[in-house]
């Protein structure tokens, strides 16, 4: 099936079984053979877009079961909206025609705990390309806390919830930075799912859905 037939459902569909397999401990490996490797040296046609945390740990092939070319994946620590990745998941959609973005956030998030950290009462001072990058999940932070100024104890907030924020906010922020992708969900040729991956089981757990799903 080609992208110009496949659904955001049915691309939904086979990530999450990819991820399901992966889960029971019976992946597939799929499409990761020579041939494939040979069939994809000049031309790419990816199932989806993925644009997930940097961390170590959410290797995106890995964790749906997905081979060679089946994937554009975007990465950077804590899945931050910025330029770059807006004008990459762009080219995903309009130039390689995926009809899915999945945003992957997770659990044990170093962005995410640094944000924390950085709104309590003795906050050590970051170097400041890392205090930019997690200025971004600071309003998560404050959310989840309850409080719009002042410091907020780290021990007192759930990194999962300030993580769950934070990633609804990420989605929020990629529709309302492109008309290209907005306008592809609106004529139901493009869907969103924000999930959040478990560590300990393997399991991306869908959160929200954003289009014909």
């Amino acid at each position: 099936m080609t992208n110009a037939n496949k659904t955001p459902a049915k691309a939904w569909e086979e990530m999450a079984r990819g991820n399901e397999r992966f889960v029971a401990g019976a992946p597939l490996h799929p499409r990761q053979d020579v041939e494939r490797r040979a069939a994809l040296a000049t031309v790419q046609e990816p199932d989806a877009a993925l644009f997930g945390c940097s961390d170590s740990r959410l290797a995106a092939e890995i964790i749906f079961d997905k081979g060679i070319g089946d994937l554009f994946v975007v990465r950077n620590a804590g899945q931050i909206i910025s330029d770059s990745v807006v004008g990459s998941l762009e080219y995903a959609v309009s130039v390689l025609k995926v009809p899915l973005i999945v945003v992957l956030g997770h659990d044990e998030c170093g962005a995410v705990r640094a944000a924390i950290e950085s709104q309590d009462e003795d906050a050590p001072l970051l170097p400041p390309h890392i205090s930019h990058l997690i200025s971004k999940i600071v309003p998560a932070v404050r959310r989840v806390g309850g409080s719009d100024e002042g410091p907020i104890a780290a021990s007192s907030l759930d990194a999962h919830e300030v993580g769950r924020e934070h990633l609804r906010d990420t989605i929020r922020e990629l529709i309302e930075s492109s008309e290209l992708i907005s306008d592809g969900i609106a004529a139901g040729t493009l869907a969103v799912v924000g999930a959040n991956y478990r560590l300990l089981e393997g399991r991306a757990v869908p959160d929200i859905r954003v289009g014909n799903l």
